[in-house]
């Protein structure tokens, strides 16, 4: 494998999709044939936005990430007018599309999905990551249908210090986010029980069908929580353990893994 890549190093399978600053391709990669998922973004796009900061951030991050349920990063290189990130290729694609597609998912497809979701986030955590922005957008299928996350474009090392940034997207915000107050990493505790709920009825919980942005925040921030009869009991149980307003009293990820709901499905892990 060359130390020094560059883009005549690989050709081009396919375009994949279109991100906010750039492109991702299939390529494979001319010597070895291996296969990758190639990231293009802009340096004009990220100067005009300043993202530079946040784009090496990422890199510092995702790079050093070795987790089955966590997109890798192989490496990077850049040019004269783009940077370009070698990223492992999950063959089956966005979870959000499968989502859109299924509307909603059974149980224990879900509870796969909250596990193996659980289990990188408790990764991530133990290295002082928090992830930030958790949704369905930002998580891929490998080639056995296993979930990766792989966008770590709003993620922070934070060994200590608590963040004060509002970042993320909406539906998937903390209350402690949506009101300004800093946070750490039970953010991703909420986002994961958002998750859980959308996993089952197919929309986020405080989703506002007219798209007011006040009464979201509200009802985040009230914790205004409605779960339709059809999902079981067991993850009620799960979703309203997550779904808590004061961060320390969401369930932690260790718990996450052993809750019945988790263990009906994905067998006791510890």
């Amino acid at each position: 494998m060359p130390r020094e890549w560059t883009l005549d190093d690989f050709e081009l399978a396919k375009p994949l999709g279109k991100g906010m600053f750039g492109q991702v391709y299939l390529m494979r990669e001319r010597q070895s044939g291996y296969i990758v998922a190639l990231k293009v973004i802009l340096k004009s796009e990220l100067l005009k936005y300043k993202m530079e900061h946040q784009l090496r951030r990422e890199i510092d991050i995702q790079s050093n990430l070795k987790h089955k349920n966590i997109l890798r990063l192989d490496t990077f290189f850049h040019d004269k007018t783009r940077i370009y990130l070698v990223l492992e290729y999950a063959p089956q694609g966005e979870l959000y599309k499968k989502l859109k597609q299924m509307n909603q998912f059974p149980e224990w497809q879900a509870s796969k999905y909250i596990y193996e979701l659980a289990s990188a986030l408790a990764y991530l955590h133990r290295k002082h990551i928090i992830h930030r922005d958790i949704k369905p957008e930002n998580l891929l299928l490998g080639i056995h249908g296993e979930l990766k996350i792989s966008d770590f474009g709003w993620s922070v090392h934070a060994p200590s210090s608590r963040r004060t940034t509002i970042c993320g997207t909406l539906d998937y915000l903390a209350p402690e986010m949506v009101e300004g107050k800093d946070h750490s990493s039970p953010v991703d505790l909420w986002s994961l029980g958002v998750l859980c709920y959308e996993f089952l009825v197919g929309t986020p919980p405080f989703e506002v069908l007219d798209e007011d942005v006040q009464k979201t925040y509200d009802k985040i921030a009230k914790v205004d929580l409605f779960i339709p009869k059809h999902v079981s009991e067991e993850a009620k149980d799960l979703i309203r353990k997550l779904l808590r307003y004061l961060p320390d009293q969401r369930l932690a990820l260790e718990r996450v893994l052993l809750h019945p709901w988790i263990t009906r499905y994905n067998g006791r892990t510890t």
